[in-house]
């Protein structure tokens, strides 16, 4: 294959797998806003403090957690299948470099260690 070809296709699979994690990076960012809109909801919870008995210390802690883990379980096989599908585009980019040449693929593809581009 030409230096061309070889640097089309590893843009390509560059854009492919950016365009992958700003999928999981969507994600986490979608589970820490609804997160965030639930913490003056999760701390609301004190009626006994009313009554005279003090907060339990650890009890926002837990239901922030208990919250956090439902989130999070809810999009766990979304999130497994991009990481699976993540790691199979970091092995086929790998590949691609591998049949390059050590050499070759970062001085005639602009490419710094790491297979990032600069």
């Amino acid at each position: 294959m030409s230096s061309a070809i070889y640097a089309a296709q590893l843009v390509r699979m560059e854009a492919a797998r950016r365009q992958t994690q700003h999928q999981l990076d969507l994600i986490d960012r979608q589970i820490t806003r609804k997160m965030t809109a639930l913490i003056p909801l999760i701390g609301r919870r004190q009626a006994g403090f009313h009554r005279g008995k003090a907060p339990q210390p650890g009890a926002f802690l837990e239901r922030y957690r208990a919250n956090l883990a439902a989130l999070t379980a809810e999009r766990q096989p979304e999130v497994d299948a991009l990481t699976r599908k993540l790691a199979r585009q970091d092995a086929a980019i790998a590949a691609l470099l591998a049949r390059r040449g050590p050499s070759a693929d970062q001085a005639s593809l602009g490419a710094a260690p790491g297979g990032e581009r600069t």
